[in-house]
C-alpha cells in the first residue's frame, strides 16, 4: 500500500475518522448529537493517523481501519469535552472555537461526552476485522481510557493542583503516561492488534511519542499564543502546577523531547524505510505550534 506524506496522511485520517462519526450520527439532529459532531470536528487527527498508519504497516487497508480511527477520535473528543468543563480545567476555548459547554450548556456537554465515549466502542464493535481483534481493541481501549489510563491520569492531575507539595518528575511522568500517553500508545498499537501481529515495536514508539507530545504541550503552554494554540495558555504556571518545563527548565525539556523523538524513531527499525511517515509524525509532535 502506498505510503502518504505526513500532511496528506493526517488530512486523510482526520477526514475518515470524522466521516465515521458523522455516519454513525446520521439522521440524529438532537442537540446532543449536534454537540458530538461539533466536538469531533477539527484537531490534528494524530491518533486517527497513528491507527491508519500502523495498520498500513501491517497490510490493513484504510477502509478496514477507518472505524477504529473514528473510535479513537470519538473517545479523544469526549475527553476534551469533559476536560473543558468548569469542574475540571474550566476552559472556554478549544481548537480556536467555543468549548461545548460554552456553545451549548454544561448538561449537553456532559451528555455529548458520555455519548462520544459510547460511540467509540460501538465503532470498534462494527469494524470488519476478526472477532478476536475487535475484542482485543475494545478491551485495550477500555484499559487505556479508564482509571488505569487516561481517567486515572486526569484524576492525578486534578489532585496535584491542591497538593501540599508539587509532584516530582517521576510522578509527572506516571501521570502523563496515563492522561496523555495511554491513548497515543493505544493508537500506535491498533494496527498490529488488527493484524494479529507483534505490537512491541509500536508500543515502544507510542510510549516515547506520548511523552514527547506532553513535553511539547508543556512548552507550548509557556511559549505559545492563544491564537496559535487554539486554547488558553499559561494556565499551568498561573496555577503553580509542576510540569516538565517547571522541573527541568525550558531548554532541558526541549532536549528531553528531542531525545524521546529519536527513541521513537529507533523503535521503528523493524519496519525499515516503510516507517518513515511515522518518524515524520514523531518529529512533527515537537515542532508543532498547536
Amino acid at each position: 500500500m502506498t505510503r502518504l506524506p505526513l500532511a496528506d496522511g493526517l488530512t486523510r485520517a482526520r477526514s475518515l475518522a470524522e466521516a465515521e462519526i458523522r455516519a454513525a450520527l446520521a439522521h440524529n439532529e438532537t442537540p446532543v448529537a449536534e454537540a458530538m459532531r461539533y466536538a469531533a470536528t477539527g484537531g490534528k487527527g494524530l491518533r486517527a493517523f497513528l491507527v491508519l498508519e500502523s495498520a498500513r504497516l501491517h497490510g490493513i487497508e484504510p477502509q478496514i481501519a477507518a472505524p477504529v480511527a473514528g473510535a479513537i477520535e470519538a473517545l479523544h473528543a469526549y475527553s476534551l469535552v469533559h476536560d473543558d468543563l468548569p469542574c475540571m480545567d474550566d476552559d472556554a476555548l478549544r481548537r480556536g472555537q467555543p468549548t461545548v459547554h460554552i456553545k451549548w450548556d454544561e448538561a449537553t456537554a456532559v451528555l455529548a461526552g458520555d455519548a462520544l465515549q459510547s460511540l467509540a466502542f460501538g465503532l470498534i464493535a462494527a469494524a470488519e476485522c476478526p472477532p478476536e481483534a475487535r475484542i482485543g481493541l475494545v478491551q485495550s481501549l477500555s484499559d487505556a481510557a479508564g482509571v488505569a489510563g487516561m481517567v486515572g491520569g486526569q484524576a492525578a492531575d486534578i489532585a496535584a493542583e491542591s497538593a501540599a507539595t508539587p509532584l516530582t518528575l517521576p510522578e509527572i511522568e506516571a501521570l502523563q503516561a496515563g492522561k496523555t500517553g495511554a491513548l497515543i500508545t493505544w493508537s500506535a498499537m491498533a494496527g498490529p492488534r488488527i493484524a494479529g501481529a507483534d505490537p512491541a515495536p509500536l508500543r515502544h514508539y507510542g510510549e516515547a511519542l506520548g511523552r514527547a507530545f506532553q513535553i511539547a504541550d508543556d512548552i507550548l503552554d509557556v511559549e505559545g499564543s492563544e491564537q496559535a494554540v487554539g486554547k488558553a495558555v499559561g494556565k499551568d504556571a498561573a496555577a503553580g502546577k509542576a510540569t516538565f518545563v517547571s522541573l527541568l527548565g525550558l531548554e532541558p525539556a526541549r532536549t528531553c523531547a528531542a531525545a524521546l523523538v529519536e527513541e521513537a524513531c529507533e523503535a521503528l527499525a523493524p519496519y525499515g524505510r516503510d516507517g518513515e511517515t511515522l518518524r515524520d509524525a514523531a518529529r512533527f509532535v515537537i515542532a508543532r505550534r498547536s
